[in-house]
């Protein structure tokens, strides 16, 4: 498949796809961090029109997540950045620029996008696939299936609530100020990317091959495989977000 990863310049998602096989570009105002050739250096508008098959977005959130959309009461200027941000990310979920592209995931933490947009199909968390991490993720789906988790990493308990290595005690995260802490943050989980590669790096022969799989394991067998049922996962996977 011919794919593009938006907003994206650490290349971890690239990458993923690439290693399966797959003609994956990435693009971003910034330069790879890996200085791999498979990169656009531009405003990803200008190659949005070309034949993609599958588009995975990252919008930068700095103006769109839940935790700094109390500012803009008090900075009108960041409010019109949060309107100017919130048209860039409908632009990958529903906009007439990307509705050539088949398959198309955007990812952004809880933030405004659920009400000002549509809500998410589904909020993921890295300490899903691997990572021992918190970081609710949202996820918009067009073509997709849910992204199922991978392997679940426990929890240590503080005072009766769950917290993982990149949280204090309190809930907070741990990364100390910087110049780059947006960047950061902002990087796609690699359990998360290999996961995006490995579920939805299918063709469509191959899916049809794998949901007749899952019928017939469903006939013999009396259960559906894991990989391709969200729901055997329950609610939490499946549950709207309430950002």
């Amino acid at each position: 498949m011919k794919i593009l990863v938006a907003c994206e310049s650490s290349g971890n998602t690239r990458r993923a796809f690439r290693a399966r096989g797959h003609d994956a570009w990435s693009c971003d105002l910034q330069a790879a961090d890996d200085g791999d050739e498979h990169h656009y250096q531009c405003d990803v508008r200008e190659v949005l029109s070309l034949p993609w098959d599958l588009l995975i977005a990252h919008p930068t959130c700095t103006f769109l997540c839940s935790s700094g959309l109390h500012w803009n009461k008090r900075r009108p200027e960041r409010a019109a950045q949060t309107e100017d941000a919130i048209l860039f990310a409908r632009m990958f979920i529903d906009g007439k620029e990307t509705a050539h592209i088949p398959k198309r995931v955007t990812e952004n933490p809880i933030g405004c996008l659920s009400s000002r947009v549509r809500r998410p199909d589904q909020i993921i968390q890295p300490h899903q696939f691997g990572h021992d991490a918190s970081k609710a993720t949202c996820l918009w789906l067009t073509g997709l299936p849910l992204l199922v988790p991978t392997r679940q990493i426990a929890a240590r308990m503080v005072n009766g609530k769950k917290r993982w290595a990149n949280q204090t005690d309190s809930g907070q995260n741990k990364l100390p100020p910087s110049a780059d802490r947006w960047k950061l943050r902002s990087e796609t989980y690699q359990g998360i990317s290999d996961a995006m590669a490995d579920q939805w790096g299918t063709t469509t022969q191959e899916q049809r091959l794998l949901d007749q799989r899952a019928q017939l394991e469903i006939q013999f067998y009396g259960r559906t495989p894991a990989p391709f049922d969200a729901s055997a996962y329950g609610a939490p996977y499946l549950r709207e977000a309430t950002c």
